[in-house]
């Protein structure tokens, strides 16, 4: 951590990164890193880069900046597991480059590199880095970091929550905004999404193993008027029935694969997700699928992993 404040404090221009589809994570240790550096080095040029998710303005909106041919500049990727995920690929023309990640350190790219899986998520890793190191916070740093601990956390529902996350978490919450409102924001939806959870209830497949599956087709999202991004909120839904410990959600994608996000609340399943062009966390891992036959070898694997523990 000493480093990467070695290299932040050796650049005037500094981008920061995160991955593609962004969830409050990303977008929380993203921006929250954003508000942190401008706050303690309000003489450099510090832009948060990447297309604005609609869905999560609500959280921070990205900076459009446009460089200057041969400017040396650091690039900062957070939560982001591998190279083809990063958004904004100019950290490809960086000086140089910093990963801050909590997911399994297959692609090792980079520089400098804080990757700790054990983390709750990457937002918990930025507030350790700027308590550890002595950078001062402001209520915007703390909002977004407290977003992405809570988003990556389920609220402290999942494994990954440790004593450190909550003692992190509490030390963003002495920070002035406001959390009710926060929370109540985070677990808003539309009435299309809560329509789209009453259609995976009812479509929902469920093997005598106890893993679950539903496909939503190009047909079903146009359906219920939803993009691809807004599908987010309905993943962890299989996960309230007694009985399902792993599920996976077929999203089919205009170009006719499907992206699949796959969960479990004890066994891992991380293992099929690399088998399938994917990865991730143990119990929370994505993959993608080229076709209904491959769907269907994940439903088997799904299945097998689960009659494998019992």
């Amino acid at each position: 951590m000493n480093e990467i404040l070695k290299k932040i404090e050796a650049y005037d221009l500094i981008l920061i990164h995160r991955h593609k589809n962004p969830d409050p994570d990303a977008l929380g240790s993203q921006a929250g890193l954003r508000a942190i550096l401008r706050e303690n080095f309000p003489n450099k040029r510090i832009y948060a880069v990447g297309y604005d998710e609609p869905t999560l303005t609500y959280l921070t909106e990205m900076d459009q900046v446009e460089l200057e041919k041969n400017e040396k500049y650091l690039s900062i990727v957070c939560d982001t597991a591998n190279t083809p995920r990063i958004d904004d690929e100019r950290y490809q023309q960086a000086d140089f480059v910093i990963k801050i990640d909590h997911h399994p350190n297959d692609d090792a790219y980079g520089d400098l590199l804080l990757v700790e899986p054990e983390r709750s998520s990457a937002s918990e890793i930025i507030a350790e880095f700027a308590f550890s190191t002595g950078l001062l916070l402001n209520a915007e740093a703390a909002r977004l970091l407290y977003a992405g601990i809570i988003g990556d956390t389920g609220r402290f529902l999942y494994p990954a929550t440790s004593p450190n996350t909550l003692k992190i978490a509490a030390q963003l919450a002495t920070y002035d905004f406001d959390r009710s409102a926060l929370g109540r924001e985070m677990s808003s939806f539309d009435m299309k999404v809560a329509r789209l959870q009453g259609y995976v209830y009812e479509q929902m497949e469920v093997s005598p193993t106890g893993a679950a599956r539903v496909l939503l087709t190009q047909e079903t999202l146009r359906k219920f008027d939803l993009r691809d991004a807004e599908t987010s909120s309905i993943v962890g839904v299989p996960g309230n029935i007694r009985g399902i410990e792993s599920w996976a959600i077929f999203v089919e994608q205009a170009d006719g694969h499907f992206r699949v996000r796959m969960r479990s609340k004890v066994v891992p399943i991380n293992e099929i997700a690399k088998r399938h062009d994917g990865g991730g966390h143990a119990l929370a891992s994505g993959a993608n699928s080229y076709s209904l036959e491959e769907n269907e070898q994940i439903w088997q694997e799904l299945q097998q992993n689960l009659g494998a523990q019992n």
